[in-house]
């Protein structure tokens, strides 16, 4: 699933059309269709998920609002070709105190007198992009499918599906080992052949090294949400996180909501100084 904040490919051969045409029989089920159909659904629509991380995407701005139960902020986020550029906007609410505002302009200006910082926050963009096509790849393989039937939303019609540890998959590395430990929900926008939305659930303890390197609670869960916010951009619009975990020695706990909204094009192929110029421009809310 697209994102471009960091915390929801290769398939070019894949065609959106295509896609389409493999889907066209759905709607003409008699009954509802088997677990191996279902896993077959969820492949070709995985793989559009896939593609649309490397394939060519409209850069756009929008509003990010991250909310823990210590504390808010709301930022402008801006996409260019050298990687995000952010403004924050909002603390705990309120709008930036004097001292905030000026320690955010200080920053900015740094990143434009320093081209080595931004170079360095794209870099770390491309690993988690990284990250996240290893996940959707592995998604098709890592779980068993059940289709449960469709649900009418605001957005529309989506198919409803269930899924399971598959005790068959075997993870390569660490970013898919704790698929062997989730189970959840898949929703598919029936016209558009997009996932809407992925809901799991840790069902067990996941250990690294043995434990010594850590570990993931059971109980943890993680929500995202997507749509086609305009422009057939289809972005993240929601985002869940909750989680306990111990890395190494020291216990960690995560309970974190973002939600983006508020996307619009930007000039195609900005650099990241033009898109401070713009970040410089948007609304203090």
């Amino acid at each position: 699933m697209k994102r471009r904040y960091s915390i929801l490919a290769d398939l070019h051969t894949c065609s959106f059309a295509a896609l389409l045409v493999a889907f066209s029989t759905l709607g003409a089920w008699a009954q509802t269709p088997t677990d191996a159909q279902a896993q077959d659904m969820v492949r070709r629509v995985l793989a559009s998920e896939y593609l649309s991380i490397h394939a060519p995407a409209l850069l756009m701005r929008y509003r990010l609002c991250k909310r823990s139960p210590r504390l808010a902020t709301t930022k402008w986020i801006v996409e260019t070709r050298d990687g995000d550029v952010a403004h924050l906007v909002a603390f705990n609410n309120q709008p930036l105190s004097p001292e905030r505002q000026q320690l955010e302009e200080n920053r900015l200006q740094a990143l434009l007198d320093d081209p080595a910082l931004q170079r360095h926050r794209q870099q770390r963009e491309a690993q988690d992009s990284g990250r996240l096509r290893k996940i959707i790849h592995a998604l098709p393989d890592a779980f068993l499918y059940h289709y449960t039937g469709i649900l009418t939303t605001p957005q529309g019609p989506v198919y409803r599906l269930t899924f399971q540890p598959n005790p068959d998959f075997d993870p390569v590395d660490i970013e898919t080992q704790v698929l062997k430990a989730m189970a959840g929900e898949l929703w598919i926008d029936v016209a558009s052949q997009r996932v809407t939305r992925l809901q799991c659930t840790r069902i067990r303890d996941v250990e690294y090294g043995w434990g010594f390197f850590g570990k993931l609670d059971k109980g943890g869960s993680l929500l995202i949400e997507q749509q086609n916010v305009g422009w057939d951009q289809w972005r993240i619009t929601r985002m869940v996180l909750a989680m306990s975990a111990r890395v190494l020695f020291k216990p960690v706990s995560l309970d974190t909501t973002l939600e983006m909204s508020d996307y619009a094009p930007v000039q195609p192929e900005i650099d990241y100084r033009k898109g401070i110029q713009i970040l410089r421009q948007l609304p203090d809310r």
